[in-house]
């Protein structure tokens, strides 16, 4: 690319348009590009929106659902539409009693056939529950077949233990 100042006289001078500088620019940033793309696919965490809706409803799903809620010192297992909860005293690290209690609820006739399971830590200033806490109850929860395992907030369970 190139252009011309004045016609014909000894002045005139051609001017020409470097693009080199611009051309490099361009495939750095090409180059740039295509590797934070693939860092970004590898890195990411698949979640999806889980519990209740705002009318407390959860029209999407009429069979039950299993719930977990981890607090600082307890577990509960929910099944929701059955109102039926179990408590597992948590003690140090022991995690043992949740897995038996998701085992047996994965032979039941509700959760044989389904993978789905919603997990949710109730933590405050009061009783904190540690990240590493609901990371290890949501690994638990994969060991008995639950693939499909959900983060919620503790008020959006389908099964929230109302006496805790």
């Amino acid at each position: 690319m190139g252009a011309a100042l004045g016609t014909g006289d000894k002045r005139a001078r051609n001017i020409d348009l470097n693009i080199v500088p611009f051309i490099d620019l361009m495939s750095c940033m090409t180059a740039f590009l295509l590797v934070t793309a693939v860092w970004v696919n590898t890195a990411n965490i698949h979640t999806h929106a889980a519990g209740k809706n705002r009318d407390g409803l959860d029209p999407d799903t009429p069979d039950p659902k299993l719930s977990v809620l981890v607090e600082k010192d307890t577990v509960w297992v929910g099944v929701s539409r059955l109102d039926d909860y179990t408590k597992i005293a948590r003690d140090g690290t022991e995690w043992s009693k949740l897995e038996t209690a998701l085992r047996e609820q994965k032979k039941s006739a509700y959760f044989e056939k389904t993978g789905e399971i919603e997990v949710a830590a109730a933590s405050s200033s009061q009783n904190p529950v540690s990240y590493s806490n609901l990371i290890t109850a949501m690994d638990i929860a994969e060991k008995p077949g639950f693939d499909d395992v959900r983060l919620t907030e503790p008020l959006s369970l389908s099964a929230y233990p109302h006496a805790m």
